[in-house]
């Protein structure tokens, strides 16, 4: 499969997912957003970064790009699509998820390492882990804060479309462990299928053995065929 990698005007961590994919064997292509998806796509990432320098607000102005009418259309025929944070801002955006990612509670940007408690196992991005399981990303955003109104939170609950939760070493999602103030800690969310999920945390940063920890290659394998 090969896997595209959207660049749009302000992206600065494609070239590190297509590297990080390329790692685990993966095929992967950075492809200008102004070109269309190519016909060989089989599954799409919206990588990170500040794309049209968050003009307006952090995805707005990205999620109107034409692309992004053929990512749900592929998203709606079954191909993995997976925003990473400015892409996951891209997503929700979008519509392609539910929810939006306002500015942090601190009204900073911070860049740490941040530990996550997988909430779903059962998804192409989660399988290589276990239910419950803690895992360790940085985050890199000013704009991460998952907001979503009440009763859309709890169908997102309900449904077990909450990917991963902010918590401390233990597992526990406690407020001190929610690096920007993420209702109900959320970390990253499912669209209406789990081959559609964004999330605020880098799993590409943690996905080269010789540079960093490991934590994040089995969200990337979620791409394998």
């Amino acid at each position: 499969m090969t896997v595209t990698v959207i660049q749009f005007g302000g992206s600065n961590c494609d070239r590190d997912t297509v590297l990080a994919l390329e790692h685990l064997g993966i095929d992967a292509q950075r492809v200008w957003h102004e070109d269309g998806l190519p016909e060989d796509t089989a599954g799409i990432v919206i990588p990170g970064g500040f794309s049209y320098g968050d003009y307006l607000r952090a995805g707005a102005m990205a999620a109107n790009s034409p692309i992004m009418s053929e990512v749900r259309d592929a998203a709606e025929e079954g191909t993995p699509v997976l925003g990473i944070c400015n892409g996951a801002q891209i997503g929700s955006e979008a519509a392609l998820t539910p929810g939006a990612f306002t500015t942090n509670r601190s009204a900073r940007f911070q860049c740490e390492y941040v530990h996550l408690r997988v909430e779903n196992a059962d998804t192409p991005f989660t399988r290589g882990y276990d239910e419950g399981e803690i895992v360790q990303f940085p985050i890199a955003h000013g704009e991460g804060r998952f907001e979503i109104d009440d009763d859309e939170l709890e169908r997102l609950e309900i449904d077990d479309r909450v990917l991963f939760r902010y918590c401390d070493e233990s597992g526990e999602p406690s407020d001190d462990a929610n690096p920007n103030g993420s209702k109900h800690n959320v970390a990253g969310v499912l669209g209406e299928h789990d081959h559609v999920a964004v999330l605020m945390p880098h799993p590409e940063r943690v996905t080269l053995p010789d540079v960093s920890a490991t934590d994040g290659q089995a969200v990337l394998r979620g791409f394998e065929s």
